[in-house]
């Protein structure tokens, strides 16, 4: 439900389907992306119950205030996924996601809260590494639109009405990259939860070096899965890592 009257911007939780009482998964989308890119995922995670996260800028919300930080838009999933907290979770995050998935669980074991059984991260380098890419959610829109080409937004400018869609979102797309290019780690100990890497192996903006980074963040066990594809390749092997994130959540290594 949107709460548009609200000016704070907000993070509201979605259940997609699944067994109401089964371990949950929390999906967390990249930048410009919303509740869809995972709506049909309770389909390859049957005994899985799938929820996902809804910000503003995107979807039905396309006018709510932006969040400007991501420890504000963290902040606001910590508090959105409460009610899962007393059984079984995990978190999903894809790209900016990824990011937003682990400080969500770093926030949750400082706030003395439940622990997710597993955190799985897709396509971002690890949290402790410099960005290597270049800044550009501050530059003008002609330029700031060629460089999204680049980290692979071509489903969204391809689109039927894309032009038109994406000056609708021009303002979300900066928010997002906004957050994910002044996100600045801060030392903590490894979390206590098992962490799976997704990555691609034709994704020109995050390398398999930089995936096995995350191999510090954990104290149990780490795993790096390499898929074909680009940036956004969940676009065309979705299945693939639905079906390890299955394994994963039976206890399978």
């Amino acid at each position: 439900m949107s709460k548009s009257n609200d000016k704070r911007p907000f993070a509201a939780l979605q259940r997609l389907g699944g067994p109401p009482n089964s371990t949950a998964l929390i999906c967390i989308p990249y930048a410009g992306g919303g509740v869809s890119t995972y709506r049909s995922w309770p389909l390859g995670l049957r005994s899985i119950s799938v929820y996902a996260m809804s910000f503003p800028g995107r979807d039905a919300r396309l006018f709510d205030p932006l969040f400007a930080t991501l420890e504000s838009l963290v902040a606001s999933i910590v508090e959105a996924v409460r009610p899962l907290t007393g059984r079984p979770f995990a978190l999903f995050g894809h790209s900016m996601g990824g990011f937003v998935a682990y400080e969500v669980a770093r926030l949750l074991r400082r706030k003395g809260s439940a622990a997710p059984v597993h955190l799985f991260v897709s396509a971002i380098r690890a949290a402790h590494l410099p960005d290597p890419n270049p800044r550009i959610f501050d530059l003008p829109d002609k330029r700031f639109i060629e460089q999204l080409r680049w980290f692979g937004a071509n489903t969204l400018l391809e689109m039927e009405g894309g032009a038109e869609i994406l000056d609708l979102m021009l303002p979300t797309l900066r928010a997002d990259f906004r957050i994910v290019q002044t996100y600045r780690y801060r030392s903590e100990p490894p979390l206590a939860c098992p962490i799976t890497v997704f990555g691609a192996m034709q994704d020109n903006t995050t390398s398999e070096r930089e995936l096995k980074e995350w191999r510090q963040h954990t104290s149990s066990f780490f795993d790096l899965v390499m898929l074909p594809g680009g940036h956004n390749y969940l676009d065309s092997t979705g299945d693939a890592v639905q079906a390890h994130i299955r394994s994963r959540l039976a206890g399978g290594a």
